[in-house]
């Protein structure tokens, strides 16, 4: 189910819970402002998610509300994840989905780093729906 990236921060959310210690996870790599570990259903390869420790629903959110700390320190750990990861030299792609027409499907911020193989092009072909 997509979320409304327009609605407030709901703190049972799944992101939310990890951040607390509720649910375990892989993590890779973590600071003050950001956690970053492996994704339970990958896409590819290596598939992390980035997800800062605010309680922002979406990208427009945080760029919106964050403060500058925040914001310089969840794109460094990004950037570190992803050399730590040994992407960099083969590539990888960054995905933040935000609202219903991108299926942004947790009401958190969070950023898919995938990379390890080829991904193919950035969206698939229009299946006839306008």
């Amino acid at each position: 189910m997509s979320v409304d990236a327009t609605r407030p921060y709901d703190d049972a959310n799944i992101f939310a819970k990890l951040l607390r210690g509720e649910i375990p996870s892989r993590r890779v790599y973590e600071d003050d402002h950001t956690i970053v570990f492996h994704d339970i259903a990958p896409w590819a390869p290596t598939h992390l998610l980035a997800v800062p420790r605010g309680s922002y629903v979406s990208w427009d959110d945080f760029s919106a509300n964050a403060t500058e700390t925040e914001i310089v320190s969840f794109t460094r750990a990004i950037g570190q994840a992803a050399r730590d990861a040994g992407l960099v030299a083969g590539g990888y792609r960054l995905i933040a989905n935000t609202g219903l027409d991108s299926h942004q499907e947790v009401p958190h911020l969070h950023v898919h780093i995938m990379g390890g193989r080829a991904l193919g092009p950035m969206l698939i072909e229009n299946d006839g729906r306008e």
